[in-house]
């Protein structure tokens, strides 16, 4: 069923006042994770409150009437599931579309039961509790596929909830994002992005929780829109790429968990043949990696969206040095992502090895594709890395060191890397799939003679290309951080704005998660990098950004990194090992680092600014020079009134004294 991965509407409903409609207001509190407003009518007024619960899987909305709005009333509106993208562009020859729903009632909880032609079901119920001219609506949805149950698991939801008191039903919800937002701290001088970032980490937390769905190219917020699934080749790595960083490894777990629950859809995506020791994905899929044909290399399949999703994976782990998961899921699922191309690269007559033709996400087929190349080289090195690390003399070992020393190096011409050998980069083009070597894979990097030059040399052409969407932008911001250019990153970063909307949504043929996101991680890579075993504190900052501070962002190594800058100068360090691992640091501090701990530590230069600390597990110091400990306080920058409030409606002068009259 071409329909099987599609998120499907359920419905929605309407609050029908008395009186007609005549303004209101609406504000988004991101520190308590709610929704509050007013609409104003002829008759009178209606005052509401809305929330998802952090926990339950409940979404409650408050509703008081005021004067002639008594009769006001909420209104259930059941929709069609229908594939959004087949309502946009058409359904498929051959679709058979899903039965109509069926609207019902068990006790005092209504329903909306919809069964799936392709299995499962999905059930929409709710309550509406009214105490005189107030009302609370608890509403849950469940999917169950390819079981039934559906109905069964929402009331049961619901009866929870409209049995919990009220007040301790919102002070738990409350409670979660409390202790969520603090986990790290960052402020920057400009109040436009550091206000964008902190609603990322609402968008992150409202899509996912560690045992939840996987957050597809929607996010929560499902709108008419051709993009009602999870697309690989892009969309779903950059949307986990800031978990980590702002030390929310949790809600990567739920792109990890789905790779390790799924894995015999993996394997069915590769002809029969090669299931015994290879895997890959498709392009697109549903929460269940629903399987789909990759193609067989040679005939120009995408092939490397499965190993670019295991470097997420890899990322997640290095955040955490959770030896037993990459011994027990991570190390066979990326033995499997590499194993598929292995059975088609050829020699050439000087035995350098060779890609049959592959595609580049969005731009077109070719042999030695940058794409793959890129990923398989990081795979092999990943793979020989892990057997270091854990011990394991796997018999494939000599074959991926093999491999790796002798596979060919990526196509480049005189305007930096190609999409292919003999596919030059020639046309407009949004995706910087090409240019994997240098973010996120960091294969490429500013400690190699002459990669400076050909990263800024290619970022500048694709740039000059047109046919740039959102993603051109965060994706070549990334790649010059990368490098340590602040102010050409920043200037990328800002190159963004147009294309974002007043939610700071972003929207190609409808609303993406992935992109504001992928922005928050450019943030990220200004202030912090932990690329090659070494911690970079502020090692791409443009020169606006004299000031900057941070608190326990994540780095590679599952460390726990503070600093401050102030008038383009560092004034301290402060690191925490969560898991004992080997400490590098460069902390960029003015002149040569002394260290504070309360145990006496070894901090050993070894020469470019670079330090290692001989740091235990749970143990912290902080790094900084001069004679005395600077002013260790960490609090937000100060920013202008003016740009207090970066984004949201905001009211002109004259209407703003005519309302206060």
């Amino acid at each position: 069923n071409p329909a099987a991965g599609s998120r499907l509407p359920l419905g929605y409903f309407t609050l029908n006042t008395v009186g007609k409609i005549t303004g209101g207001t609406i504000r988004l509190d991101l520190w308590n994770a709610e929704a509050t407003g007013i609409i104003t009518t002829e008759s009178g007024s209606v005052r509401w409150r809305g929330l998802v619960h952090a926990d339950e899987m409940i979404l409650m909305v408050e509703v008081e009437r005021v004067g002639g709005e008594q009769e006001a009333a909420l209104e259930w509106h059941s929709e069609a599931a229908v594939p959004p993208r087949f309502l946009l562009r058409g359904s498929p020859k051959g679709y058979v579309s899903n039965p109509a729903s069926e609207q019902g009632a068990i006790g005092e909880i209504s329903t909306c039961f919809q069964p799936l032609t392709w299995g499962g079901e999905t059930a929409t119920a709710w309550h509406e509790r009214r105490d005189g001219a107030k009302s609370a609506l608890f509403l849950s949805a469940a999917h169950t596929h390819p079981k039934t149950g559906a109905v069964k698991e929402a009331t049961a939801a619901v009866r929870k909830a409209i049995a919990t008191d009220q007040d301790r039903f919102v002070s738990s919800h409350r409670r979660w994002w409390h202790a969520f937002y603090p986990a790290s701290f960052l402020s920057v001088p400009d109040a436009r992005w550091e206000s964008f970032y902190w609603i990322q980490l609402y968008k992150l937390a409202s899509a996912t929780r560690a045992d939840r769905a996987l957050i597809d190219n929607q996010g929560p917020w499902l709108q008419p829109t051709p993009w009602a699934g999870a697309w690989w080749n892009l969309n779903v790595q950059l949307t986990y790429w800031p978990t980590c960083t702002a030390n929310h490894p949790e809600l990567a777990e739920s792109l990890t968990r789905r790779l390790d629950r799924y894995q015999a859809n993996l394997l069915r995506n590769v002809p029969e043949e090669y299931r015994n020791d290879s895997a890959a994905i498709p392009r697109v899929t549903g929460q269940d990696l629903t399987p789909g044909a990759v193609g067989v290399p040679g005939t120009g399949p995408e092939m490397g969206n499965l190993l670019w999703a295991m470097h997420n994976y890899w990322l997640q782990y290095r955040a955490t040095m959770d030896d037993r998961r990459l011994r027990e899921n991570l190390f066979p699922l990326l033995k499997r992502s590499v194993a598929y191309y292995l059975h088609f690269l050829t020699p050439d007559a000087a035995g350098v090895l060779h890609l049959p033709s592959t595609y580049s996400p969005e731009y077109g087929a070719g042999p030695d594709c940058n794409y793959d190349l890129a990923l398989l080289h990081w795979g092999l090195q990943t793979l020989i890395a892990v057997c270091a690390r854990l011990g394991i003399a796997d018999p494939l070992l000599p074959k991926w060191t093999e491999t790796l020393a002798h596979l060919t190096d990526y196509p480049t011409d005189e305007t930096g890397y190609q999409i292919a050998r003999g596919v030059p980069f020639d046309k407009g083009h949004r995706h910087f799939s090409h240019l994997l070597m240098g973010y996120p894979l960091h294969l490429v990097n500013r400690e190699q003679p002459g990669a400076q030059e050909r990263i800024q040399k290619s970022v500048k052409h694709w740039h000059s290309m047109g046919g740039r969407q959102g993603y051109s932008f965060t994706g070549g911001a990334l790649l010059l951080s990368a490098f340590g250019e602040g102010d050409e990153s920043l200037a990328l970063l800002n190159g963004l704005n147009p294309f974002l909307q007043a939610s700071t949504l972003y929207k190609e043929a409808g609303p993406v998660i992935e992109t504001p996101l992928s922005a928050a991680t450019a943030i990220h890579e200004m202030l912090l990098q932990s690329w090659g075993d070494k911690i970079r504190v502020f090692p791409a900052m443009p020169d606006r950004w004299a000031d900057a501070i941070f608190h326990d962002l994540r780095a590679e190594g599952a460390f726990l990194v503070s600093a401050r800058r102030t008038g383009g100068v560092t004034q301290f360090v402060r690191i925490r090992s969560l898991a004992g691992e080997p400490c590098r640091i460069v902390p960029g501090l003015p002149g040569e680092a002394r260290v504070f701990s309360t145990r006496p530590l070894t901090l050993q230069t070894q020469g470019s600014g670079v330090y290692s600390l001989d740091l235990r597990k749970g143990e912290e110091a902080i790094l900084y020079t001069g004679t005395s400990l600077p002013d260790l306080r960490i609090a937000a920058l100060a920013s202008p009134a003016a740009e207090s409030n970066a984004w949201g409606l905001k009211t002109t002068e004259p209407e703003a004294k005519k309302t206060a009259a």
